[in-house]
């Protein structure tokens, strides 16, 4: 069989961006992939049968349209899993290998790294009694990045659990320039000198580059942790 996984940081880092990249989609193209390399091996597919994720039938047209010319029979509908025998056999697939992934789970954040409640996330899903109470014992453990990397950041309750307000939230990010600017209709817009101005701190003499280092908040412990520093110069290398 071929498989093709989305991990949760994947999903992420697609739907979050400027420009979303959403799971529906996300899903139609894994498994364009996988029919893909289903024929790249030399395999002939004369029917193909897809559990729907989207409408149907604009879900069935698009296939039709990336394999025009390969004659395959597409048959996407709902509940596919329940009446044809290989959507059956994929969705035994894809449950045991999602099982043996989460089993054998390496954390990739700081080593030696274990989260709350360590693996007892429950089914997954918000209803879960267990599910809730490990997202709520990871909010924002290691602010401000969140949850581990093994929670998807684009899925509702774990949006809700990072919002401003809301009791674990973490630290809030204000861009200044955003607020600065107003529309193209005839707007100020900042200068770039406002970004590199030196401003002075209220109750210290001079109000130098010094005393602003000094003043500065503390750092938050997972940027010592991870021995994360700030970039003094830039080298350049040719290969």
């Amino acid at each position: 069989f071929v498989l093709r996984v989305l991990h949760a940081s994947e999903i992420s880092r697609n739907m979050l961006r400027s420009v979303p990249y959403n799971l529906n989609a996300m899903s139609h193209d894994a498994a364009m992939e996988m029919i893909w390399a289903v024929l790249d091996a030399g395999v002939k597919i004369d029917t193909c049968y897809i559990d729907t994720v989207g409408i149907a039938d604009a879900y069935r047209r698009k296939l039709e349209r990336v394999f025009a010319g390969k004659d395959i029979t597409f048959v996407v509908e709902k509940k596919a899993d329940a009446k044809y025998a290989p959507c059956s056999a994929a969705s035994v697939v894809a449950k045991e290998s999602r099982d043996t992934i989460i089993a054998n789970w390496k954390w990739t954040e700081t080593a030696n790294f274990e989260p709350q409640n360590s693996t007892e996330f429950g089914s997954g899903y918000p209803s879960d009694p267990k599910c809730k109470v490990w997202l709520d014992r990871n909010t924002n453990v290691d602010a401000p990045f969140g949850f581990p990397d093994f929670v998807r950041f684009s899925w509702g309750p774990a949006k809700n659990a990072l919002k401003e307000g809301s009791e674990n939230c973490g630290p809030i990010v204000k861009w200044e320039a955003d607020e600065d600017e107003e529309d193209a209709s005839g707007g100020k817009q900042s200068s770039l000198d406002s970004f590199m101005a030196v401003k002075k701190v209220p109750g210290r003499r001079g109000g130098n580059l010094e005393d602003l280092r000094r003043a500065k908040k503390a750092r938050l412990g997972i940027f010592n942790e991870l021995g994360l520093s700030k970039v003094t110069k830039f080298a350049s290398a040719v290969y």
